[in-house]
């Protein structure tokens, strides 16, 4: 049978992999989200927990595991050699070290698969087969480069005039004031050289590494690879920048600066855009959008709208839709959806359905269309490794919910109360200095990571949601 199907399969697709995929035997993963939303620390999470799910008692919402049924998992060689792995046993050193120290946050494309051996709870596949396995791809990218997947449907034009928009108000109106001013003193018209095009990109890339700063902490910077340029990082395809509002004064000179600009623009959407979306994402099946939403309160009105306008413009870019035999074969689109709120033990148990609540508000356009497409869509808020307990205190006679932990820059623990998230979300007014005071926390001290699973919140019923109807 393998030599019939090798026949029918491109070249480029292992006839392993084809099988896997038209069987139902393979899952692939993303794991999206934007800059220090927590995706390395959820994969590391993620991993940890199915590795161990034979010896946890941390994963009762994941019915495999908790209805017995799991026979075990392993890291298995990646079927795609030439993307970089995913690097779990150095993240897991990290977490368990002394002192531990949170993994690394993603600086490219990196991919892990798994094999989960198990019990199959379907009638024909108990008969052909009692013990099944899935392989399970998770892959993982800079939230940065996501960024760029809606300049796919922009021209030039509209670009610059979107990113125009955008710095026609504060904050991005003062911190754009110095690239703005170098490019409209220019003559778009003239010759255009390399000292004044690499200017001109460098003054708009320290205006976008600026909104990235954590005082101001703007998600949506574009082109992506301008403040992580990777493998790309000094190459003349990032020497352009974006020109708002200068339609009416161009000619059509072929090596002026606006024709230059324009050029690499175009470049830069096919030869490191396309590219990049065409070799992974049309490929997934499932997907996670991780949002670091407590950073935004910290911030203020203005970094809220800001991550909530950026996640919302990267949803737009993925191709959503049932799964089945034919998908497998043609190209599969994502079926199941899982937004995910990061970080919930830096607040109180009692707010965690707050903050669900909060990110469905967030994000409830891209939610109604991935359901109205037929996808699964589902929120939730998780803590990939708990670094808090729950705590109380007395404040006037009441009793106060809140979290204990180890700062990040202290040595010793403090319970606070970081203050409450609101069921709803507030006027652009009512985002006051003070009102919210979530810190960031040390990972725990861990004595036997290797004999459960991390401690986490919800990561059962992250796993139960993204893999329950293939076992």
């Amino acid at each position: 049978m393998k030599q019939w199907i090798s026949r029918l399969v491109p070249n480029t697709v292992p006839v392993n992999e084809f099988l896997n995929r038209t069987f139902d035997r393979q899952v692939k993963l993303a794991v999206t989200g934007l800059s220090r939303s927590g995706k390395s620390v959820f994969i590391t999470s993620l991993v940890h927990q199915l590795i161990h799910g034979l010896n946890s008692a941390q994963l009762p919402f994941f019915k495999i595991a908790s209805h017995g049924r799991l026979r075990g998992a392993k890291l298995m060689p990646q079927p795609d050699v030439h993307i970089p792995a995913f690097r779990y046993d150095e993240a897991i050193e990290q977490l368990c070290g002394e002192p531990p120290t949170w993994p690394q946050p993603t600086t490219g494309v990196s991919e892990i698969r798994l094999a989960i051996r198990y019990h199959s709870n379907r009638t024909l596949a108990k008969h052909i087969s009692p013990i099944n396995t899935l392989y399970l791809d998770i892959i993982d990218y800079p939230g940065e480069w996501l960024l760029d997947l809606p300049l796919l449907e922009w021209t030039y034009e509209q670009w610059s005039d979107h990113i125009g928009t955008l710095c026609s108000k504060e904050p991005r109106l003062t911190l754009s004031k110095d690239w703005r001013a170098f490019i409209n003193q220019l003559d778009l018209n003239s010759t255009a050289s390399d000292p004044i095009l690499r200017q001109a990109s460098q003054l708009y890339t320290d205006f976008l590494l600026v909104c990235k700063e954590k005082q101001h902490n703007l998600s949506l910077l574009q082109p992506g690879r301008f403040t992580m340029a990777g493998d790309l990082k000094g190459a003349p395809i990032l020497e352009f920048c974006p020109l708002p509002n200068v339609m009416t004064s161009i000619q059509k000179k072929e090596d002026s600066i606006y024709a230059v600009m324009k050029k690499r623009y175009e470049s830069y959407k096919t030869l490191v855009v396309k590219k990049f979306y065409q070799e992974h994402f049309v490929s997934f099946d499932r997907q996670i959008v991780l949002a670091d939403v407590l950073k935004a309160f910290n911030t203020g009105h203005a970094a809220f709208s800001d991550m909530r306008d950026a996640i919302n413009l990267v949803l737009k870019s993925f191709r959503y839709g049932k799964s089945g035999f034919l998908n497998s074969m043609f190209g599969l689109k994502i079926d199941k959806l899982l937004f995910a709120a990061t970080k919930a033990d830096h607040i109180p148990p009692n707010q965690l359905p707050n903050l669900e609540r909060f990110l469905q508000q967030m994000l409830t356009i891209s939610q109604n269309n991935a359901t109205f497409e037929g996808v699964q869509a589902e929120t939730l808020a998780l803590a990939s490794v708990k670094c808090t307990q729950a705590a109380y205190t007395t404040f006037q006679g009441q009793r106060i919910s809140c979290i204990k932990g180890v700062p990040i820059g202290q040595e010793q623990p403090v319970a606070l109360f970081p203050g409450e998230v609101p069921e709803n979300i507030p006027m652009p007014e009512e985002w006051v200095d003070g009102r919210f005071n979530f810190i960031e926390f040390k990972p725990p001290r861990l004595a036997n990571v290797h004999g459960g699973g991390l401690p986490h919140i919800r990561m059962d019923r992250a796993l139960e949601f993204l893999l329950n109807d293939k076992f």
